[in-house]
């Protein structure tokens, strides 16, 4: 009898539990648990929009960095700033989209999966490491989603970036049905 509540409730862990969520996991809740406010992305400075809606994909118009007072950051990795100032950046840009997403959803647990980023790094002829830069974004991407939050992605070097900021990134988000 031992070995049969084991059974089941190793089933219902593995297998039925997953279906209603995952306690603690709500994306807002992680949001505000890590300190982070989401501001209204405004309008666009240039004929594009923020987000385009198809079917269940939502893709997401490349966005740059701004630090918490919405100073651009700017500069070329392997230059003028660190790995960690890259990092920092990018992990500001993964702010800026989850506020797009925001007013896009107006709830984020409808977010079902991230699904491709397309990081791009302002760099140095010799900086190497563009993923450890885009790292900022997909870490955070993964902090408030969890297993929703993994991806698919390129993080690619640029000779320069619109207006020197430090990176770009863009992506392509799964959600709920309408």
């Amino acid at each position: 009898m031992r070995y049969l509540i084991l059974l089941c409730t190793l089933c219902f862990l593995c297998f039925i539990s997953p279906l209603f969520g995952q306690p603690g996991t709500d994306p807002e809740s992680k949001i505000a648990e890590m300190g982070i406010t989401l501001t209204d992305p405004g309008t666009p400075a240039a004929n594009f929009v923020h987000v385009v809606r198809t079917g269940n994909l939502l893709f997401l118009a490349g966005k740059g960095p701004r630090d918490e007072q919405g100073n651009t950051i700017r500069g070329k990795l392997g230059a003028e700033l660190t790995v960690e100032q890259g990092y920092e950046a990018a992990k500001r840009v993964g702010v800026a989209q989850l506020s797009v997403l925001k007013a896009e959803l107006g709830d984020l647990s409808k977010v079902k999966r991230i699904v491709k980023v397309l990081g791009m790094v302002n760099a140095h002829p010799d900086f190497t490491e563009h993923s450890s830069v885009i790292n900022g974004f997909s870490d955070l991407m993964v902090a408030v989603f969890g297993e929703k939050g993994k991806h698919a992605r390129a993080a690619v070097g640029m000779g320069s970036l619109p207006g020197n900021i430090a990176v770009e990134v863009e992506l392509i988000v799964e959600v709920e049905a309408e």
